[in-house]
């Protein structure tokens, strides 16, 4: 393995700077006799450069040859929707770390999402129960479509309650997080309302489990789910990006559905020669009963929690993990 940190190129037997970036990448020997093989070219081809203009060309040249390379030798893949990797990928290339987006799931809408606003119109419901951002989403949706009716809120987790707190509105307040961000611990910890309908409204995925509502159920609330989309793997994915893929240090889930979505297309790679990073614990024990053996996430699921994971699991830090 050759760690490549393109600050510069040696010019003449001088460091020059040709390439401004920070990054360091991790490149497989092959990679790296390439890139070398390439560097050298330019650099000889820069000393006998005759004007500023070419001297800049062979720069962006060299750069573009950089960047390919580390385009193939991503440390991390990251998986999810389309569109919804931004903030991740910008969090870990600040820390210097490659990434690959490969998109592994896409959403769309359940079968009960038009029943939500007429729901949320009745107002007869001590709590709203959301369990996930996508589910947060329709939610805000759902809301709206319903005339922004008075509701009391509950989250799993913090970073659910931050895509409804993003959006500022004024009638929305979450009033119970529970200690940990998990179905187990938001049914048990749900306030009852005194004098209240004792009636949870749960939009959810259509392949969430039951654990939240039976746990609900058994302290004597009525639970109400509509399951308000569902998530399914993507139709296509590009055979380069999965083959590079396959060769990065660590795998970064945000759902159970992207941990199946992904042991569907690599049905041949060992799963314990891969590190994988996991948003939370209920997308952790997903890997982990995939076959998974090494599975990083941290206690509060959220885009902080999830980076330090995706760090430990690249240095095979102790950190929070789960082994078979």
């Amino acid at each position: 393995m050759l760690a490549v940190k393109p600050n510069c190129l040696p010019i003449n037997g001088q460091l020059q700077g040709a390439l401004p970036c920070a990054t360091t990448c991790i490149v497989t020997r092959t990679a790296s006799t390439a890139l070398s093989v390439g560097l050298r070219s330019s650099c000889h081809t820069f000393g006998r450069a005759c004007c500023r203009s070419q001297r800049n060309q062979l720069r962006q040249g060299a750069y573009q040859l950089w960047s390919t390379v580390c385009q193939q030798q991503a440390q991390v893949v990251v998986t999810r929707e389309a569109g919804k990797n931004g903030k991740l990928k910008s969090a870990l290339q600040k820390q210097a770390i490659s990434v690959l987006e490969l998109p592994l799931v896409e959403t769309a809408p359940g079968p009960d999402r038009d029943q939500l606003a007429n729901e949320l119109r009745k107002a007869a419901f001590d709590w709203v129960v959301i369990t996930s951002p996508e589910a947060a989403n329709v939610f805000l949706q759902g809301w709206r479509d319903a005339g922004n009716p008075q509701v009391r809120i509950a989250v799993v987790g913090q970073g659910t309650g931050q895509i409804i707190e993003a959006h500022q509105e004024p009638l929305l307040h979450i009033e119970y997080t529970p200690p940990k961000a998990n179905a187990v611990s938001l049914s048990a910890g749900l306030p009852h309302i005194e004098g209240g309908s004792q009636r949870v409204l749960y939009p959810s995925s259509a392949k969430a489990g039951s654990d939240l509502q039976t746990g609900l159920m058994q302290r004597d609330f009525e639970v109400i789910r509509l399951n308000t989309y569902d998530t399914r793997p993507v139709s296509q994915v590009e055979h380069s990006k999965l083959k590079q893929a396959c060769e990065a240090s660590v795998v970064a889930f945000a759902s159970p559905s992207a941990v199946k979505a992904w042991q569907q297309l690599t049905k041949h790679q060992d799963v314990g020669s891969i590190a994988i990073a996991c948003i939370g614990s209920t997308t952790a024990i997903a890997a982990q009963k995939q076959g998974f053996r090494h599975v990083y996430f941290p206690e509060q699921p959220g885009i902080d929690g999830f980076v330090v994971s995706i760090t430990d699991a690249l240095k095979g830090s102790p950190g929070r993990v789960l082994t078979a």
